[in-house]
């Protein structure tokens, strides 16, 4: 028996890094899988062919959670081709990272529609047939920067926050229903994103870390899990940091 037999979860943004990772582990723990992606095709091409061959039912969808009306749409496609929808990971985001004094409304606006209003949208998506279920788990994905800001990334910082309020919230409000919600704060996490980066400066990064590592997609995957899974049947409201010590 695997921990998310006969679940199934959406995902979104899962084409590459963190969303990547959790596909992948989910699909090893028996959970089919929909998730979403804005414009990497072949990446979800390839990413479903690679659920599928696990043995569990996965499909891609092409979707903007940060439309209100096309998250609605989504998951009524989603319950209507697997029957259910036990698990909602809220894990597509953005970054327009810069000095309060160059940042623009609408690099301000985008990143707020993109990580904060679609994680208001697909919530409102799925809570429905989770009512109905009388179960289900949410979880978001906020980050180490939300819990303690960071400079040129106030946008950032905000949509992550916000995050936080939003998920204890429907955690009050949906509670009595056995729907949980609760947060995922990744630290460092290493994918092909910061593969780019400066070695010397990665190294630093490792070396501020109590675990003197970063973290990888898996680690936030295994915490995805636990929280996804009925091992964690009574927490809701919380915020699971990820981050190897950085905050501590």
């Amino acid at each position: 028996m695997k921990l998310l037999d006969n679940k199934t979860a959406i995902i979104t943004g899962a084409t590459r890094g963190i969303g990547r990772g959790i596909a992948v582990e989910f699909a090893n723990q028996g959970a089919n899988v929909a998730f979403t992606y804005s414009s990497s095709v072949d990446a979800a091409n390839a990413l479903e062919t690679e659920l599928n061959a696990i043995g569990i039912k996965a499909k891609g969808y092409q979707s903007n959670a940060a439309e209100f009306d096309t998250a609605q749409l989504l998951a009524k496609e989603i319950l209507k081709e697997f029957g259910s929808i036990d698990i909602l990971v809220n894990n597509a985001g953005i970054t327009k990272d810069n000095l309060l004094m160059r940042i623009s409304e609408d690099d301000f606006d985008k990143v707020i529609d993109v990580n904060l209003k679609s994680v208001f949208n697909m919530t409102k998506a799925v809570i429905r047939p989770m009512m109905k279920q009388r179960s289900g788990s949410i979880i978001n994905m906020s980050s180490v920067v939300g819990l303690k800001g960071n400079a040129g990334q106030s946008n950032y910082a905000a949509s992550k926050s916000g995050i936080l309020g939003f998920s204890k919230s429907v955690a009050l409000e949906l509670g009595s229903r056995n729907i949980r919600s609760n947060v995922i704060a990744p630290g460092f996490i290493e994918t092909e994103m910061t593969g780019k980066l400066d070695e010397a400066t990665v190294q630093t990064w490792r070396n501020a870390i109590p675990l003197k590592r970063g973290g990888t997609p898996e680690d936030i995957a295994n915490a995805c899990v636990f929280l996804a899974s009925d091992m964690s049947s009574y927490i809701t409201g919380q915020t699971l940091s990820v981050d190897g010590g950085m905050l501590t």
